[in-house]
């Protein structure tokens, strides 16, 4: 470097010095950009090349574009020329026409991109410098990943910028990151078409396994068995909505199917409660497991029976694979991140949503209503449900529609904020429970106290219909209609001390504790 070089570095690394110790507004927005001006001297990543001959190849072979338009969009050409030309062969392609170096110019004519690319001279030169097209795909793809690198520091530079500027609140910088990482990495994930025998391997082995099962089951049991028989179990890949007014129950179901999966058949599961804390689902987790009064347990005034029920009951829960995430700002990308971290590192196969209403969608443009947001979580959760291999439940809010109706019985159309949650579900499920509304008797002459209706009103592969279940208000919990307390494994008749107190977190030998 020169002395004059030399010089010159110095004054302007004086002059930084002076701006740094200025104003704060104008030392944070001196930062970005000089961080942005030294990103700015590194070529973003790109292969001319690579383009060249993929749109050489284009224009040489008529069939080549049906080889690679599930792959190539207008962002993957890094030269604005080569970008124009194949927004040109994409049009000849859409419209169904040839592909050949005079329809690309004459489509370019159209376009007024003619003077833009030079295509006169450009586009046959395109075509003169491809021998062959058998390395298409390869370099179409090697082309997608240099778009998706661009992105990323695209995405990496907007993130500094709005980190340092103060007057964009964090929360606001989060979630558009969020936002626009998830964007990327969609498209970066998109699975290839596959034919059907290489599909067919998979199929065979899943009917081998549903056939070698006495109980009919395909899925995840529920713990009803009535449920079971109409779904086979939850399926993968399935989201289903659980709908209800307030008050009919809908955490209590949740926690009653969470509790039974997890508990009696050792499946991992994960339930984010957006409205509940850790603390308060704990305390009804124990009520449902434990069958102890929840009035009981939250007074703390337990009987000896009492207490040695929950001595033996919260073991077999402390073993149960139930993981609880209570955020209540949950966005649907902090929901994708954390449920991909559950099923790699601890084969969760369900994930309970308690309620899709709460959550909230990052990145919508300003102007979005609250319908479209809805829309866009509902849409999302069918997403992560398919891209994980599990099942998503969702509970969901009801209109007040139902209110005015004879019977209140429920219907899709009562769905809150958005048809998009029928549309999206595999399965829509209501929770009636006509006592609620002093209704004692069905209109076929049941009794209904103390029942409560599951009506499956969408089964996108199965039949729909009503199941009826037993609904314990002191203990908040669902049962299948027609078991008993003593059908529940967990609850164990045992010789009780009555006279001796019992402390719950001593060692017991015996587990004083019997069924009420």
């Amino acid at each position: 470097m020169s002395p004059q070089d030399n010089s010159a570095a110095a004054n302007e690394s004086a002059e930084m010095g002076k701006k740094l110790k200025g104003p704060l507004s104008q030392r944070t927005s001196l930062i970005p950009q000089n961080v942005a001006k030294a990103l700015s001297n590194a070529i973003p990543p790109n292969n001319l090349e690579i383009e060249r001959l993929v749109l050489g190849a284009l224009v040489l072979e008529k069939d080549a574009f049906s080889q690679v338009d599930e792959i190539l969009e207008e962002d993957c050409f890094y030269d604005p020329k080569n970008k124009l030309v194949f927004k040109a062969i994409q049009m000849l392609a859409l419209e169904e026409k040839p592909i050949d170096i005079q329809t690309v110019i004459e489509q370019l004519k159209l376009n007024g991109d003619l003077k833009k690319t030079q295509a006169l001279t450009y586009v046959p030169t395109l075509a003169a410098i491809v021998n062959s097209t058998a390395h298409l795909e390869a370099h179409s793809r090697l082309l997608y990943d240099k778009m998706v690198q661009r992105q990323l520091i695209s995405f990496g530079n907007e993130v500094i910028k709005n980190a340092f500027d103060e007057e964009i609140s964090v929360l606001d910088t989060m979630q558009e990151a969020e936002s626009r990482l998830f964007e990327i990495t969609q498209g970066a994930n998109k699975d290839d078409v596959q034919r059907v025998n290489e599909l067919i391997n998979n199929t065979i082995n899943e009917i081998q396994k549903a056939a070698t099962r006495t109980d009919g089951m395909s899925g995840v049991e529920t713990g009803f068995p009535d449920i079971d028989k109409v779904t086979s179990g939850w399926q993968k890949s399935d989201l289903v909505i659980i709908a209800a007014r307030p008050a009919m129950g809908k955490t209590a179901l949740v926690l009653s199917m969470a509790r039974s999966m997890a508990v009696d058949y050792n499946i991992p599961i994960a339930i984010f409660s957006l409205e509940m804390s850790k603390n308060q689902l704990m305390t009804r987790l124990v009520v449902n497991h434990t069958e102890i009064p929840n009035d009981s347990i939250k007074r703390g005034m337990l009987t000896d029976t009492q207490i040695g029920q929950l001595t033996s009951g919260l073991g077999e829960l402390e073993r149960a694979p139930i993981f609880i995430d209570d955020n209540a700002g949950l966005t649907i990308f902090d929901l994708r991140s954390k449920a991909r971290r559950l099923v790699r590192s601890d084969g969760v196969r369900v994930i309970f949503i308690d309620y899709l209403q709460l959550m909230t969608a990052s990145g919508l443009s300003k102007n979005a209503n609250r319908e479209q947001e809805v829309s866009t979580i509902s849409r999302s959760l069918k997403q992560l449900a398919k891209e994980l291999d599990i099942t998503v439940i969702a509970l969901s809010q009801l209109n007040r529609g139902v209110e005015q109706r004879e019977g209140k019985q429920p219907q899709l159309s009562d769905l809150r904020e958005s048809g998009a949650i029928e549309q999206d579900a595999d399965m829509v499920c209501f929770i009636h429970r006509p006592e609620y509304y002093g209704i004692v008797e069905s209109k076929d002459g049941k009794d209904m106290r103390g029942m409560a209706e599951y009506i499956i009103a969408k089964h996108r592969n199965g039949p729909t219909g009503t199941i009826y279940l037993q609904f314990q208000s002191d203990i908040i919990k669902f049962r299948p209609e027609h078991q008993s307390m003593s059908d529940m494994g967990y609850l164990k008749t045992v010789e009780s001390k009555l006279n001796t107190p019992v402390n719950p977190l001593a060692d017991h030998d015996d587990e004083d504790s019997f069924a009420p």
